[in-house]
């Protein structure tokens, strides 16, 4: 992928989490005062909260994994244009993808070598 569209793309992701989070802050500062107001309990505010992470959680995972899915299909689009040295050096790069990851024993990967499934937990 040339430097520029991955700089958009990375773009484009850190603006979406940036959006995601700074939605996450307002929310929790909005159950907190619905909290000191006494509109809901402590109890109904926290599982709201962590509704709220969850969901948040959802969404980012969806959203990365559509931006990874467009920029996939960008590059099988344009697989076309390639010049002979740009195909043999892809497919050295998918070699030496292939090859890591059969010495790790790993099967579903994705771009940063991490598993598929986020399991991160707060």
């Amino acid at each position: 992928m040339p430097e520029e569209e991955k700089s958009t793309l990375e773009t484009i992701i850190l603006a979406g989490v940036a959006a995601v989070t700074k939605t996450a802050e307002t929310a929790g500062e909005l159950l907190e005062d619905l909290v000191k107001k006494g509109s809901i309990t402590v109890e109904q505010g926290k599982a709201l909260n962590e509704e709220l992470k969850h969901s948040i959680k959802e969404k980012v995972s969806d959203a990365k994994q559509s931006v990874q899915s467009s920029a996939v299909s960008g590059i099988v689009t344009k697989m076309d244009k390639l010049t002979p040295e740009e195909r043999a050096k892809i497919r050295a790069k998918l070699d030496e993808l292939e090859k890591e990851c059969e010495d790790k024993g790993c099967e579903d990967k994705n771009i940063e070598g991490k598993d598929s499934e986020d399991t991160n937990e707060d």
